[in-house]
């Protein structure tokens, strides 16, 4: 398995009237993931994508949608986001009733299922699902808002989500206030995906893309640097 250092620019933080230009642009600036925050205005306080979205921006992306679901019942749109072209599908611990049913249906469904701890969440939620995902989603912020700071009680969590996980085949995703010095704090206890929005896409645009690529470089490199002391 690939555990090197994987940036996923979360396009919340895109320009929403260019998404197929953002997503191109971030892909041929370097990233490698391409990060959907879908939010319903009700197991978080916001509200952002559906399916009729990702499957629009599909053909747009290259490398991997990751699509992560903020809401809350998951398993009725569970097939409605695999068939728009979900790489990856992650469900929250506090989503369903029936969580070990939810990712054994996004795997029948032939996508890679995911499980999301929000701050308050503890590791051992998820001990008796790990044989059924194919990632582990940190949040190091409050789930809804882009742009919060980073929560820093997360990276004794990763610690123990990363032993948990032993030698099996997870990722390990964080998604909250990654920025060049906070991403390395996460490599360095396990984490190998780091999901940026503000500190990919400031200072930059579809028609001035050299931002992103410095962004996605200071990212990766601080935090591969981690990974290595």
């Amino acid at each position: 398995m690939d555990r090197s250092i994987k940036i996923a620019p979360s396009i919340l933080a895109a320009d929403f009237a260019n998404f197929g230009q953002e997503i191109q642009t971030i892909e041929a600036q370097g990233c490698d993931w391409v990060h959907v925050d879908v939010m319903d205005g009700h197991f978080v306080p916001n509200i952002t994508f559906g399916p009729d979205t990702c499957k629009a921006i599909r053909p747009h992306i290259k490398t991997v949608m990751d699509v992560h679901l903020m809401i809350a019942p998951t398993d009725a749109y569970l097939k409605d986001f695999v068939d728009a072209g979900s790489d990856f599908l992650t469900i929250h611990v506090e989503a369903g009733p029936h969580l070990h049913r939810s990712l054994q249906y996004i795997r029948d469904l032939g996508c890679n299922p995911g499980i999301a701890l929000n701050p308050s969440t503890p590791a051992s939620s998820i001990e008796y699902v790990l044989d059924l995902v194919d990632l582990v989603c940190v949040m190091t912020v409050n789930p809804g808002f882009g742009g919060q700071k980073f929560i820093h009680s997360q990276i004794g969590k990763v610690e123990t989500i990363r032993e948990m996980i032993g030698g099996r085949d997870i990722h390990i995703e964080i998604d909250g206030g990654i920025t060049p010095e906070t991403g390395p704090l996460m490599a360095a206890a396990g984490a190998d995906v780091l999901v940026a929005g503000s500190a990919v896409f400031k200072g930059g645009s579809v028609n001035n893309s050299n931002p992103y690529g410095v962004n996605i470089r200071a990212v990766r490199d601080a935090s591969e640097a981690a990974r290595k002391l």
